[in-house]
């Protein structure tokens, strides 16, 4: 099992020192560089705008001996370099008398074809068409460069025939234009575009560019590789730092600058092109071709890499949190804000005044009698018309009892506690069901018994069931069927279990009262549990979720690879050995990840009658929305898929 297998593709940079004018000096640097990026196993390699000759040659660049020693130098260049990369070089051309700035791809001593520079600066710094002609006056498709024939044009691609690789060039300025040439690329086909580049640094002007990269790459649904031109570059007016990016999808995979030291600059990644194709089958747009332009493809393949397995870009074992402190309370905030405005539009449109909750002492109730409260606040509604109701069981202990009880008194909400073991009993004794058995039946009558109180208490307040299961009980149908199953509007609906851990615990640190800080964070050391079964001789949690269905971190792990990245089980079982490399051995997620299918395909029914609940992020399970699936679909394509696998899936 190797990232080869997944359709990742190294993408990889260099930088080089340059001299101006002097193409046998910087084909020595691009050479060396060229070795390194082959020894790193890089399958793309680029190298920044007319770096054979150097971006600040002024007037030299109409000086017959320049161009002529850089044919000459990329003919050494394409003849010593023989790796298996794409390797992608900026020089001046000439073509029907006149000068183009261009691209020139080439892999294995074989010119695969030349893109000249569709736009052409002038203004402020830049003087370029004082020496070169846009790709739009050109008059031929192909020219002898390095007395190889091959295709000159701007509408180009190159695909490898071993990949889904499509590989399409812009230069420098064409980012900066309204529609680049890159969007183009890839409407037609481009999931990794390449910008050859030399971007001077002005103050601001890096965080611009930033945005720029990261911006396209996500329009595009495409990597994108920038490279600019570095250090050697004339200083007569300008600096040149080497700023350097790679982003995909409007992620940025990797960034470095050259910096001041004169020093070169390596840099790769590997960018998940399986990814981006299946992002696009989502957006279907794709599907639409707005303008019939002339584009012409160039085949070529690259070898599967057989070197050691190793791995250039970053696996968060926790997708749906947000990745930086510096995120956390924004996005909190913003998540907290849909899932009460949610609440809000439905007690204001069905003029409801009260809420009814049932209060368990678990992360989810907690988390729903939060957004609830919130939400009753924004639509100016005393707090006691929010009501929370305890309704100890068989399994209640007095740690998760005093949690919900101290929550409720702090909010200053009403109280209600209503025990349900003697109402249990009695329906255990009308369907004739022996209570010292512990079974399906003996959670579930619980489960139910506590839906109907609620159900009931909200007929007779004139109120609304607020449901407080989450997202990741739903993917595993972890839920009471018509029973924590069922409510009138489901806040959680739309929130993964390791999110509401960690929307709890942002509201305890921003919580001013001590009393509910305090609960809040006794709540999130808890072992998650439904409490349906009796607690331990000590009275403490003896039922465990975890313990019975796995952990939720590997879960949602594997909910937000399937939904939204659309991979399939090898990749994920792939992808979380290295996510999880410290906490999860390969056996072990292998067999969470067979049981994450089976109920993932098996409780479909459950999700089929979902109550209304509002969408949070990007992945929701609703039946009217996101996911339609029928509740009989077989799982055994994924478990034979997985199976396949099992051998040869990283230790």
């Amino acid at each position: 099992m190797k990232k080869d297998d997944f359709g990742f593709v190294r993408a990889g940079i260099g930088v080089p020192q340059v001299r101006v004018a002097d193409p046998a000096f910087n084909v020595d640097q691009i050479i060396a560089l060229a070795a390194t990026l082959a020894a790193e196993r890089a399958q793309v390699a680029v190298f920044p705008e007319l770096s054979v000759t150097g971006y600040t040659c002024g007037d030299l660049f109409q000086q017959r001996s320049l161009l002529m020693g850089a044919e000459r130098e990329l003919e050494r260049l394409i003849r010593q370099v023989q790796a298996d990369m794409l390797i992608v070089v900026g020089m001046p051309v000439t073509a029907d008398q006149q000068l183009f700035n261009c691209a020139v791809a080439f892999h294995r001593g074989r010119i695969l074809g030349v893109v000249p520079k569709t736009f052409i600066p002038n203004y402020s710094e830049y003087y370029e068409r004082r020496w070169f002609a846009p790709a739009a006056a050109r008059r031929s498709d192909r020219i002898t460069l390095c007395g190889q024939t091959v295709p000159f044009r701007e509408n180009l691609l190159f695909h490898d025939e071993n990949s889904e690789l499509i590989v399409g060039i812009e230069l420098c300025e064409d980012l900066w234009t309204p529609i680049p040439p890159s969007s183009y690329h890839a409407l037609y086909g481009a999931n990794l575009l390449l910008n050859l580049s030399a971007s001077n640094d002005i103050a601001g002007k890096k965080d611009y560019r930033r945005k720029l990269v990261s911006q396209q790459s996500a329009r595009t649904i495409a990597g994108y590789v920038y490279v600019s031109a570095g250090n050697g570059e004339s200083t007569t007016d300008v600096v040149y730092g080497g700023h350097s990016l790679i982003a995909e999808n409007g992620i940025l995979l990797e960034e470095r600058s050259a910096g001041s030291s004169g020093s070169a600059l390596v840099m790769t990644a590997d960018v998940d092109i399986q990814k981006l194709t299946h992002d696009r089958l989502r957006q279907n747009n794709w599907m639409e071709r707005k303008l019939p332009l002339d584009y012409v493809t160039v085949d070529f393949a690259l070898a599967p890499d057989s070197g050691p397995e190793d791995w250039r870009r970053t696996v968060d074992p926790y997708p749906f949190i947000p990745g930086t402190i510096e995120d956390m309370d924004s996005r909190c905030q913003e998540i907290f804000a849909i899932q009460a405005a949610g609440l809000r539009q439905r007690l204001s449109q069905t003029g409801i005044k009260k809420a009814v909750l049932g209060l368990s002492g678990g992360l989810d109730s907690t988390l729903a009698m939060l957004v609830s409260y919130e939400a009753f606040k924004q639509l100016q509604l005393p707090a006691a018309n929010l009501i929370g109701v305890s309704m100890p069981g068989f399994g209640t202990t007095s740690r998760t009892y005093g949690n919900s009880i101290q929550v409720m008194k702090g909010l200053a909400v009403s109280i209600r506690e209503i025990p349900i073991q003697e109402a249990c009993l009695q329906h255990f004794k009308d369907i004739g069901h022996d209570p010292a058995i512990h079974d399906v039946t003996y959670e579930n009558v619980q489960a139910r018994e506590r839906t109907q109180i609620l159900m009931d208490i909200a007929n007779k307040e004139g109120g609304l069931v607020v449901g407080t299961g989450d997202l990741s009980e739903l993917a595993m149908g972890w839920a009471t069927y018509n029973g924590d199953h069922m409510s009138m509007y489901a806040v959680n609906t739309g929130v993964p279990k390791t999110l509401v851990s960690y929307l709890v615990r942002w509201y305890a640190a921003k919580s001013e009262r001590q009393e509910i800080r305090e609960a809040l964070l006794d709540i999130l050391d808890t072992p998650v549990s439904p409490e349906l079964l009796p607690p331990d001789a000590d009275g403490k949690i003896r039922q465990k979720t975890e313990e019975l269905i796995g952990p939720y971190a590997l879960h949602d792990f594997f909910l937000y690879q399937m939904i939204r990245q659309g991979f399939g089980p090898g990749k994920i079982l792939y992808l979380a050995a290295i996510a999880f490399k410290d906490q999860y051995g390969k056996q072990e997620i292998l067999g969470w990840l067979k049981l994450f299918y089976r109920r993932f395909f098996t409780q479909q029914f459950k999700r089929s009658c979902l109550p209304d609940g509002p969408k949070v992020g990007s992945v929701a399970l609703s039946p009217r929305g996101d996911w339609r699936m029928p509740s009989d679909a077989s799982y055994a394509l994924w478990l034979s898929e997985l199976e396949a696998w099992e051998h040869e899936a990283p230790n």
